[in-house]
């Protein structure tokens, strides 16, 4: 296996991250509302659409960057903890909300 096999497969468990963030915020804003100020600022602004996809895009160039970053060992950090961060604070409650719809 390539040492930037875990790197790439990092990279990729963040962007399908961002992938479910954008597509659940979507989804899950006419019935709770976003909470981030700014991407609630720029929905009101330009639309839920571009909006979402603006900022999923930035999110996913800064990740790239990150990858391509000089230090593996850096990279890995800084991926692990985007990933753990939108885990517990992106995937985890969405979930949570819409498993509440679905069970009641």
């Amino acid at each position: 296996m390539s040492t930037s096999a875990p790197l790439d497969q990092l990279l990729q468990l963040n962007v399908a991250l961002q992938l479910f963030d954008g597509v659940a915020t979507y989804h899950g804003f006419a019935t709770w509302g976003e909470a981030n100020p700014l991407l609630r600022g720029a929905m009101a602004t330009m639309g839920a659409t571009p909006a979402l996809l603006l900022f999923k895009a930035k999110a996913c160039g800064y990740l790239i960057l990150l990858r391509r970053s000089r230090s593996a060992r850096a990279a890995q950090i800084g991926l692990t903890i985007t990933a753990v961060a939108y885990g517990l604070f992106s995937f985890a409650p969405w979930m949570a909300r819409f498993g509440s719809l679905v069970f009641g």
